[in-house]
């Protein structure tokens, strides 16, 4: 074979990334390939390098979303979050490493949709990433005094990842976490805030939560009761939260909700 051609892994060896970007780059036809006798992809030496000096910065935000899904779709719960675990140290905070794992989060949803694997796969997937980020979570040491926020979903919608990762994101700001469950009584909710003890209350809405006029009440409703009880009102996730609720935040990015809960501490 002309030693010009390299085969899958050896050009992902050489990238420095994992064989499914190789194989991404040249399905987009951003790779040149070529293909055996066999079927087989063979790739030049000198387009790889081509490549690599136009796209090395994808390249490696590709393999980095590549590993965290292989290891949501394969591994333990246990090497997740060891590898969360050092991420966090190259990073030097969670709420970026999460962006990270947004990522990865958001390919598995495409793969899903695209039929590429089933819902089976997808929930298992998801669930291996919730108890990884729970443990990390717990590995966070909290103030006896630490301030009390009350995690949600919004009415009707059981996702929720978006919570593991708040959760996540506020524990490293120094605050305690409390979680009200799927789909708890919006009235329940109203009474834990008046109750005193909630310093901040954090819903969350995915993306299959569309209807703005439902979400802008509860909005309302939930305000009021933070408004009255003197507590933080913090509404994330892509749901069709109103922009600027009468009370609280409309929060679209975790690095928004550290410095926020930074601040509040």
């Amino acid at each position: 074979m002309d030693d010009d051609l390299l085969t899958t892994a050896e050009a992902a060896r050489l990238a420095g990334v994992g064989t499914t970007s190789v194989k991404r780059w040249a399905d987009l036809k951003l790779l040149p390939c070529v293909k055996t006798a066999g079927g087989h992809r063979r790739y030049r030496r000198r387009e790889l390098e081509r490549f690599l000096r136009g796209h090395g910065d994808a390249g490696a935000a590709e393999e980095r979303r590549d590993h965290w899904l292989d290891l949501m779709m394969s591994g333990e719960a246990f090497d997740l979050q060891a590898a969360m675990l050092s991420g966090r140290s190259r990073l030097g905070a969670w709420y970026r490493l999460i962006e990270e794992l947004g990522a990865a989060v958001a390919a598995l949803g495409d793969a899903w949709r695209r039929g590429e694997i089933t819902i089976l796969a997808e929930h298992v997937a998801s669930e291996r990433l919730s108890r990884a980020l729970a443990r990390c979570g717990e590995s966070i040491p909290l103030a006896p005094d630490a301030p009390l926020a009350l995690l949600a979903t919004a009415q009707g919608d059981d996702h929720t990842l978006g919570l593991s990762f708040v959760e996540l994101c506020l524990r490293e700001a120094g605050w305690q976490c409390v979680w009200s469950g799927r789909c708890t009584p919006i009235d329940e909710i109203v009474s834990a805030v008046r109750r005193g003890r909630v310093r901040m209350l954090a819903v969350s809405a995915s993306e299959l939560s569309s209807n703005a006029t439902a979400l802008g009440q509860d909005a309302e409703t939930l305000g009021e009761a933070c408004r009255e009880a003197g507590a933080h009102l913090i509404l994330g996730g892509r749901g069709a939260w109103p922009d600027k609720p009468l009370w609280g935040v409309r929060v679209r990015a975790l690095a928004e909700l550290h410095e926020l809960a930074s601040r509040w501490r």
